[in-house]
């Protein structure tokens, strides 16, 4: 499997998302936050794009984002995120597994994830991630092995504050199992409010300064129980 490949087509679809303004419909506001939603192309279900402003420089609020070593410690919808194997400094692939929610209703899934990091100029970066198969890491019964369409994170500065970003969240996942699309559609919006809010808060507690490599680039570019 090209793993690469993958990662750079990934990285692609979910710019084509960022640029896509048509179709959207608002589906919740809360705390500034907004979600929007339209039938995906890929699966019988919804993309999702959430939106809204973090108070941190892109090129943090990217490596933050990237790196797995707080992740569960903010991201309260995960219960374990570890990277499994690096292809390439800018390229990992990660075992998730998810906590309930829906009061329950939606019960932990796990995911092989081909996570992705791009830099674009302008101090964009687009951080891409699409589920994979990887040898030594099969679906188990301990958990509904669920899918990640291509999904991923578009990190830019603000226009009216290039010390805070934009940041764009997408999320088109296969849940698999036997829930209903209805059960699914009624959690997710709150649940993605949520993961924006996790990030602010966990961007409060892990500040961290830019690594050497990520500097040169930003001056670069100025010149789930089973159902």
């Amino acid at each position: 499997m090209d793993y690469k490949a993958i990662a750079q087509q990934s990285a692609e679809q979910v710019l084509a998302y960022n640029q896509d303004l048509s179709g959207w419909k608002v589906v919740k506001t809360s705390k500034k936050v907004t979600v929007s939603s339209k039938a995906s192309k890929l699966f019988q279900g919804n993309l999702y794009r959430i939106e809204g402003v973090i108070p941190e420089l892109p090129a943090h609020l990217s490596d933050f984002l990237y790196k797995s070593e707080h992740r569960v410690s903010w991201d309260k919808s995960l219960k374990a995120f570890n990277m499994i194997h690096k292809i390439d400094s800018d390229t990992l692939i990660c075992h998730t597994i998810t906590q309930s929610f829906a009061m329950g209703s939606i019960s932990p899934r796990d995911f092989i994830d081909l996570v992705h990091i791009k830099h674009q100029d302008g101090n964009m970066d687009i951080i891409s991630t699409r589920s994979v198969e990887f040898p030594g890491y099969p679906p188990t019964s301990h958990y509904i092995r669920g899918y990640n369409h291509p999904t991923g994170y578009v990190c830019s500065p603000l226009k009216e504050n290039p010390a805070y970003s934009k940041l764009v969240v997408f999320v088109q996942t296969e849940m698999k199992g036997k829930l209903l699309a209805s059960v699914i559609e009624k959690s997710m919006p709150s649940n993605l409010v949520s993961f924006f809010l996790n990030v602010k808060d966990g961007l409060k507690i892990h500040k961290a300064p830019i690594p050497a490599l990520r500097s040169h680039h930003s001056m670069h570019s100025a010149v789930h129980k089973k159902k």
